[in-house]
């Protein structure tokens, strides 16, 4: 009996609970979330796999460092309300990173149950205990600080300057964001798709800082709008910058102004932000296409192409110039892409688009490509076979190859350093930057990078904005003290 308990066991360390999802036949059309989430038997369950360790190696791959075993402790108890509460200590948008974070390189990659099966279904676990909170309209009531009578202007309303906000917020600072767009949430509004990421989800999230007393002004472009300067003139004891790195990159290949030929971030845009994909309710235009090519293989190209289908596409290709091992877009966001039909053509790079008598895109040259030696970034550096040239036919090109900074509000800002690529130069412990009182975090520093990633520099830069304003609320001490 006690033998048969063991192997029972053993089984069950092994056996992650799956979260159930729509069928891809049927998710294929609709912008409904794909995965279902857990319910409290799910959750309780796959809480019971932890190993509880005495040393948790998954809170070191968490950037903004959640005491991971404590609330899956509690979800095993049934303790829902008390697991939420654990993880907003330190985190601030759980139902957001629970569905777009990637667990898999960070807190899951270093679970110790990943060397033996499969780790524990942390960023599931994380979401159930968010949207448990959520149903249940259970919101933080941590006792509100005593006032510091200090303000901090957040310029963008993105997962940094979020988590700016929420940890300022929390220490008494006065704090308004200022966001460009109608709506905040930056790249969580913009460029996630409903069917990963519900905007019900951000705004509830924005919500909360509201209630707890941030001021959000959008339709706001620093930089064109107002000047930094302009907001130390209003009284703003420090700024955060976290505007995020949007500029869209092309190909610079003969035929990219063809009609029919659009950026990731224009196309998702349109679609999430401008509800373009609900036309004529939402009167936003969206360009559709039968024969859909997307250039890239990251998350955003993933997100094109899922949403390209979505809309009515016949067929959606993903065209990547290297290899799927190379791929940089997360394993289920690949594995949901093939599931809904969308396919690879890998090994291959567009050489020029072709167009018709009236300048719209019919079709793309490709060239098959091999992995050379690696180059700068590690990976193997594809190199094009000579005599391989092939046509495409396509009538909308989503290019999906990246993003870089967007110069309005860096080039209007006098003394702020920059890298060679546009980037703003900050610490990365602290975030301050060259301007006295400026500091920056996310994509706008380092390029490109997670949701996570951005929310944990949000995190340091907050503990050193707080600790600056601190020191200047100090007393200063006599000759005679």
């Amino acid at each position: 009996m006690a033998e048969n308990e063991d192997l029972a066991e053993k089984e069950r360390e092994k056996n992650r609970v799956a979260m159930p999802e729509q069928e891809p036949e049927e998710r294929r059309r609709n912008f409904e979330e794909v995965p279902l989430g857990y319910t409290p038997e799910m959750a309780v369950a796959e809480a019971s796999r932890c190993l509880q360790c005495k040393s948790p190696t998954c809170i070191e791959g968490c950037p903004v460092e959640i005491d991971i075993p404590a609330f899956i402790r509690l979800i095993k108890e049934e303790k829902f309300d008390e697991a939420i509460r654990k993880i907003w200590e330190k985190n601030r948008l759980p139902a957001i990173c629970g569905r777009v974070c990637p667990q898999e390189t960070q807190c899951e990659g270093r679970c110790l149950l990943a060397k033996k099966g499969r780790p524990i279904a942390i960023g599931n676990l994380e979401r159930f205990a968010a949207d448990s909170a959520r149903e249940k309209g259970l919101k933080d009531l941590s006792p509100k600080p005593e006032p510091s009578g200090k303000r901090v202007a957040i310029v963008g309303s993105g997962p940094a300057g979020l988590t700016v906000a929420a940890d300022l917020l929390a220490r008494g600072h006065q704090v308004t964001i200022f966001e460009a767009l109608h709506k905040p949430g930056g790249v969580l509004v913009y460029g996630i798709p409903e069917f990963r990421l519900p905007k019900e989800i951000v705004a509830d999230e924005v919500e909360s800082l509201e209630d707890q007393g941030a001021e959000i002004r959008g339709n706001t472009v620093i930089g064109r709008t107002i000047t930094m300067d302009e907001l130390f003139e209003e009284g703003y004891d420090a700024i955060f910058i976290g505007v995020g790195a949007g500029l869209p990159r092309f190909m610079n290949i003969p035929g990219e102004n063809l009609v029919g030929i659009l950026s990731a971030n224009e196309y998702l845009t349109r679609a999430n932000l401008m509800k373009a994909y609900q036309f004529p309710e939402y009167d936003t235009p969206m360009p559709k296409g039968k024969n859909v090519v997307v250039l890239g293989a990251g998350n955003v190209a993933m997100d094109s192409a899922r949403t390209a289908m979505r809309l009515g596409a016949d067929s959606v290709r993903i065209v990547y110039r290297r290899s799927r091992d190379e791929m940089p877009a997360r394993a289920a966001e690949i594995h949901h892409a093939e599931e809904e039909g969308v396919e690879f053509l890998l090994l291959t790079n567009p050489t020029r688009f072709l167009g018709d008598d009236e300048g719209r895109v019919v079709g793309m040259e490709c060239i098959r490509m091999v992995l050379g030696e690696p180059d700068a970034s590690g990976r193997r550096r594809p190199v094009p076979i000579q005599g391989s040239e092939f046509e495409i036919p396509c009538d909308l090109v989503i290019i999906a190859v990246g993003t870089g900074a967007n110069p309005l509000l860096t080039r209007s800002t006098d003394g702020l350093e920059l890298n060679r690529r546009g980037y703003i130069v900050a610490d990365p412990e602290t975030g301050e930057t060259s301007i006295e009182g400026v500091w920056a975090g996310g994509d706008i520093v380092t390029g490109s990078a997670t949701v996570i990633e951005a929310m944990g520099a949000g995190r340091r830069a907050a503990r050193s904005i707080h600790e600056r304003l601190t020191r200047d609320l100090q007393p200063s001490k006599s000759v005679e003290d």
